[in-house]
């Protein structure tokens, strides 16, 4: 059931947006949001504040009750485990996340979680989800997904109606990623590209199949210790990581006390930001329909030069799929990519809410 989940989550997240009729949407996309998360225009990144909460309460659902377990191997006591053994992606720890517990512009407040208590809840409830809409379908390959072949009346499985609204940040633990889509801005030709990523499902636990845009990661500190939650609880330091592992292939060991300042890709990427070579902006926070994935959507805009020093010819690919780079930014490649494409719904709503934002970002 896993390898159909992965072969098809572009079908089951279309299904799985049918539940939620009355949520409103990121732009023309699936991706789920509250009032207010989308801001007007974008935000400048330096303009987001992150407020901490040390002690709060913990989620009402963990993915550990019987509407779970049901779904679970014997002696598996959460999804993890099951995933663990029995198909494991290659990026595959219980590290340290940070936790969205609010969204109110220009301000999110987080905190601390694990990487397995988004993976017990989203990950089983797309499994579940899976599960019902194949139910009945003995060959893989050949399904069609849709509610006639659910066998549940068209409304939610069980775990997914205990998890209820995706968009109730405190009942579940919202684990959050960051989406950045990188234009690369010629000015003198009058282009505008940008870099997309297939996520191979044997690589990582979350969007495998899908396109997605580049780069992407979980919001996390970059070292398990005390010293580095606090200092990570940062986006930019965030992003600028992702930048090194997906763009550049940069492994993913910084080391307790990892001096940003003289990193030098922190440094050409900051000063360009400083100085307007490179501006980075956030278009809002909403959830996959899907798997309860929590995006906070941004967009970073570079020059030409300053993408191509910095960057050079991106790699065909990298640790988490395949790489598609200079795709034109324009509005049949943007619709194409937003209605058509498998893509996940939160790279989705980040073309989507750009290219209507083209102006003020260009």
């Amino acid at each position: 059931m896993r390898r159909r989940l992965d072969g098809h989550r572009h079908e089951l997240a279309v299904a799985a947006d049918r539940l939620y009729p009355g949520t409103p949407r990121a732009g023309s996309t699936r991706l789920l949001v509250r009032d207010g998360w989308i801001p007007v225009t974008p935000l400048d990144l330096r303009e987001v504040r992150l407020g901490w909460v040390e002690d709060a309460p913990a989620p009402a659902v963990t993915g550990r009750e019987p509407e779970a377990a049901a779904l679970l191997p014997e002696g598996a006591v959460a999804y993890p485990d099951a995933l663990g053994a029995l198909a494991r992606p290659r990026l595959f720890e219980d590290r340290t996340c940070y936790r969205l517990l609010e969204v109110a512009w220009p301000e999110l407040t987080f905190t601390r979680a694990r990487y397995f208590d988004g993976v017990s809840v989203g990950e089983a409830a797309a499994h579940e989800f899976a599960a019902h809409e194949f139910a009945g379908h003995e060959s893989v390959g050949h399904e069609s997904v849709g509610h006639e072949s659910a066998g549940y009346g068209g409304g939610p499985p069980p775990f997914r109606a205990l998890v209820g609204d995706p968009t109730d940040l405190r009942r579940r633990p919202a684990l959050c990623a960051i989406s950045t889509l990188t234009l690369r801005h010629d000015r003198r030709a009058g282009e505008t590209s940008f870099v997309l990523h297939w996520r191979d499902p044997s690589r990582v636990a979350h969007g495998g199949g899908l396109f997605q845009v580049m780069p992407v990661g979980v919001f996390q500190p970059a070292h398990e210790s005390a010293g580095a939650e606090r200092t990570d609880l940062d986006l930019w330091t965030c992003m600028v990581r992702e930048y090194a592992e997906e763009f550049l292939g940069r492994g993913e060991e910084y080391g307790d006390g990892f001096d940003y300042e003289s990193w030098p890709l922190y440094r050409l990427l900051t000063g360009a930001r400083e100085d307007g070579r490179a501006r980075s902006l956030v278009l809002g926070v909403g959830v996959d329909p899907l798997t309860f994935a929590t995006d906070v959507l941004t967009v970073t805009v570079l020059e030409a030069e300053t993408f191509d020093a910095v960057f050079g010819e991106v790699a065909a690919s990298n640790s988490e799929g395949q790489v598609v780079g200079r795709v034109p930014f324009d509005a049949e490649t943007v619709r194409r990519y937003v209605r058509d494409e498998p893509m996940q719904a939160a790279g989705a709503a980040v073309l989507d809410l750009a290219w209507r934002h083209r102006e003020a970002l260009l």
